[in-house]
């Protein structure tokens, strides 16, 4: 929290808020720890005050202050101080504040809510020893665990939400001193974030996120308590240094009895100014206070989480992309069925495995009767509905080995495995009477002409299509609404 060494404790103070009763009520409660306390509504007041007395001690209380708006003034009132001690009031809920002033030069810091009472012990402790440092950053620690979260990330191209990602992401911040649970929130588009993985400590493998989510919800809206929670939501850093202070006691009854003594919601950046992407949510089994290099990995893994979950989102839009362009590329977007083209690779794979293990094929060919009229007399919308028609009609017979294509604009063919000519025949004259009899909106009945052919032995797909389209011209010229059998 602080990065001070041997600083006097001032007597004298400037407490910095917008907000007029915030400056009394602070004044009510502490004014008496200080040989003279001044109060400063914006920065310049408070940069004058300071230049009338440099060693005072500068309350800077973010509650009120907008970090978009304020960080700039607030920051060249930190790097000002030179040293001089600087003490911030931080919302648990606003805790980006601090790296983003630390940036400017070294503070020590209190998360709010603190009641009145408690705000003037913990000032008085300042003033008399100062806020306990934060733990010095080891670097060998914080590579550690950055190069775990990157090897993580060779499991977030896997299509399955992230889950792999996810809990090898979590079992790498267990590395991190102190933190007894580590778990990972995402929002993945939808409107509430949903835990994805989480990863416990042996001391504390008793934790499951997910039932103290479950068991709190019916007490607080947990998404403006849990710091997990809340960073997904607000896009906001939460540090938690008491359960108490988010104001859920079961939510905080629960995190105690697990042995949680501090709580950190790190919001996962989104690809725009929109939403975050998620959160990391780090418990501690002992209340830390951390420095600018804690923050700064904090923040690098923010970011590799990130870049992880978008990972595992690309690769399962990449999957269904892929689906897509199959789907448009194997199938006739009208009927549904195989087109033309996928129809050919099918037959031919169908005659390769006829052959290896000696199983009769037979190819039925077949298109409508006069479908040019239907299309003069009735319009090309009537003529699609028919053509949808006669395609969910025949696929309603055929097996579920059986494959349906359509080879042209009326034209169709049946690859049925496993059959004989004579099975062909038959599931032929099925097709043809089904077709015949099938009630077509805004049309008359409409009549298909079929032919039937049977594998040869050494026959290859190009003849025989050529014999059963030979076939299908003698049932049109016998008259259509017929079935005839090709010839060997």
């Amino acid at each position: 929290m602080s990065e001070q060494e041997g600083v006097q404790r001032p007597l004298s103070g400037v407490y910095l808020n917008p907000a007029a009763p915030r400056r009394a009520a602070f004044a009510q409660a502490c004014a008496g720890l200080f040989t003279q306390l001044r109060l400063a509504g914006d920065a310049g007041d408070a940069a004058r005050l300071l230049a009338q007395a440099p060693d005072s001690l500068l309350v800077l209380d973010l509650d009120g202050f907008e970090i978009g708006i304020d960080l700039a003034a607030l920051g060249e009132l930190v790097a000002a101080r030179a040293g001089a001690p600087v003490l911030v009031l931080c919302p648990f809920a606003g805790a980006r504040w601090l790296a983003a002033l630390m940036a400017y030069g070294p503070l020590s810091y209190l998360i709010e809510p603190l009641a009145p009472e408690a705000l003037r012990r913990e000032l008085g402790v300042f003033l008399r020893a100062g806020v306990p440092e934060a733990e010095a950053a080891d670097p060998c620690a914080l590579l550690a665990v950055r190069a775990a979260a990157q090897a993580a990330l060779a499991e977030a191209d896997v299509a399955d939400e992230g889950a792999r990602f996810g809990a090898r992401l979590c079992a790498a911040l267990l590395g991190w001193p102190g933190v007894c649970h580590a778990s990972l929130f995402g929002t993945g588009g939808g409107p509430e974030p949903r835990l994805r993985a989480q990863g416990a400590a042996p001391s504390a493998a008793g934790i499951d996120l997910q039932a103290i989510v479950d068991g709190s919800a019916r007490v607080a809206p947990l998404q403006h308590a849990f710091p997990g929670l809340l960073a997904a939501t607000s896009g906001e850093t939460v540090l938690l240094d008491d359960p108490d202070k988010a104001h859920a006691p079961q939510l905080a009854a629960a995190l105690r009895g697990h042995g949680v003594r501090m709580v950190l919601g790190l919001p996962l950046p989104g690809a725009g100014p929109g939403a975050p992407r998620g959160a990391l949510c780090l418990m501690f089994g002992v209340a830390q206070r951390f420095g600018r290099a804690q923050l700064a990995t904090l923040s690098d893994l923010a970011q590799l989480a990130a870049f992880g979950l978008r990972t595992a989102e690309l690769a399962r839009e990449n999957e269904a992309l892929l689906g897509r362009v199959t789907e448009l590329a194997t199938r006739d977007a009208l009927t549904g069925m195989a087109n033309r083209r996928h129809g050919e690779c099918l037959l031919e794979g169908e005659i390769r495995r006829a052959r290896r293990y000696r199983l009769p094929l037979a190819l039925i060919a077949f298109d409508l009767d006069r479908f040019r009229n239907v299309n003069d007399a009735y319009g090309h919308p009537v003529g699609d509905i028919v053509l949808r028609t006669v395609a969910a009609t025949a696929r309603a017979l055929l097996r579920s080995s059986d494959v349906l294509v359509r080879t042209g604009g009326e034209d169709f063919q049946v690859i049925a495995p496993h059959t004989s000519a004579v099975d062909g025949l038959r599931m032929a004259e099925k097709l043809r009477a089904a077709i015949a009899d099938a009630v077509i909106p805004g049309c008359d009945h409409v009549t298909v002409s079929l032919g039937v052919a049977q594998l040869g032995e050494t026959e290859s797909a190009d003849s025989l299509v050529v014999r059963v389209n030979a076939a299908l011209a003698r049932a049109k010229r016998a008259g259509r609404n017929c079935v005839e059998l090709a010839m060997q």
